[in-house]
């Protein structure tokens, strides 16, 4: 036994001076990058390749996202070392989406809550913030409208996608007993996702909806009689007690959140590339937008119709597929589908969420 501990000890300090070597390096290249007038320290195609590198790699026996993870934290450390970087969610703190953007950028980016998601979007096209971390959609409750309308009037750019297991617990604060609890607080979205299970544990009591999450956390922790069901990140920061852990009625509920920025992102090997189409009212205009992508074999992802804000009965469309803009197949579909449309603008070419 003594022998092993030594073993860990001597690896711990060699893996100590391989990360700290790592940090050395990180830093010559920001002198560099500064040097050459290069102010984007960020790569999110870099780190996608890095990422997926190290889960090919990985040979257990730790799983890949373990693995991913730990590299993640390590890369977050040291680009804080050249630029930290600064990031708004749509808050408030302890929500899902701080948690997406936690898992993204790592735990040493700087994140800042926005109460709207068009307020994340100003920060980041004022520059007050470097990207923005804002929900498309829910495997269960589908597409968050107000972050497609926001695309409509904005030129930023999504720089990549998070998804994040959602996990609902039902919560209390120290001076709740379960016999006592008369109401609970939650987002809609999340009352939604838990109904089956209220329905069934505590069909009676009162169902409350609030902004978020967090917010359902923050009232319960003054209150005797009440519930939150709110997540892990909630919990901690509130000091709840769980009564019940993942309670949500889908096990695979899962959310897809956008990174926006301000810069293009390179290919990566493993993207993905939205769009918005704006097109003319006109019999078979929805077959002429669509029959390019299968022309061309590009893989639809993500089809949603949204009303356009300047005709009345006229649609835009959001659309997903995979592969980079500058991809030939890809390139190719959009030339012929701009001939089609009124409009097209897209929205970013990205790496396929990693973790």
């Amino acid at each position: 036994m003594p022998e092993l501990r030594q073993q860990i000890d001597d690896l711990d300090a060699e893996l100590l001076t391989l990360i700290n070597q790592r940090a050395s390096f990180a830093q010559t290249v920001a002198e560099i990058k500064t040097r050459q007038g290069d102010e984007v320290f960020y790569r999110p195609e870099r780190e996608a390749q890095v990422l997926r590198r190290v889960m090919e790699q990985n040979t257990g026996p730790l799983a890949d996202e373990e693995v991913a993870r730990l590299f993640r934290e390590i890369m977050s450390a040291c680009l804080a070392l050249e630029e930290p970087i600064t990031v708004a969610y749509f808050g408030p703190e302890g929500t899902f989406t701080q948690e997406a953007a936690l898992k993204h950028f790592g735990h040493s980016a700087r994140t800042s809550p926005m109460s709207a998601i068009d307020e994340v979007f100003r920060e980041v096209v004022a520059g007050a913030v470097d990207y923005g971390v804002v929900p498309i959609e829910n495997s269960t409750e589908g597409v968050v409208s107000h972050t497609l309308d926001s695309f409509l009037d904005s030129s930023l750019q999504i720089c990549g996608e998070v998804e994040l297991r959602i996990h609902h617990h039902f919560l209390v604060g120290p001076s709740t007993c379960e016999e006592n609890i008369t109401r609970v607080y939650s987002h809609p979205q999340s009352l939604a996702q838990c109904r089956k299970w209220l329905d069934a544990n505590f069909g009676k009591i009162e169902r409350v909806p609030v902004s978020s999450n967090a917010e359902a956390a923050r009232r319960v922790q003054g209150e005797w009689n009440s519930a939150a069901i709110a997540g892990a990140m909630a919990e901690k920061l509130y000091g709840l007690t769980r009564l019940r852990e993942r309670i949500e009625d889908q096990p695979d509920n899962s959310t897809r959140f956008l990174i926006i920025g301000r810069e293009s992102v390179p290919p990566s090997g493993n993207d993905k590339t939205s769009i918005v189409v704006f097109i003319r009212n006109e019999p078979g205009a929805l077959h002429s937008l669509l029959e390019p992508f299968r022309t061309h074999s590009v893989d639809l992802t993500r089809v949603e119709t949204r009303p356009s804000r300047t005709n009345k009965w006229s649609y835009v469309f959001f659309i997903d597929f995979t592969g980079h803009h500058t991809d030939p197949n890809v390139e190719a579909a959009l030339i012929e589908v701009r001939e089609r449309v009124a409009d097209l603008r897209v929205l970013g070419s990205y790496p396929n969420a990693v973790l």
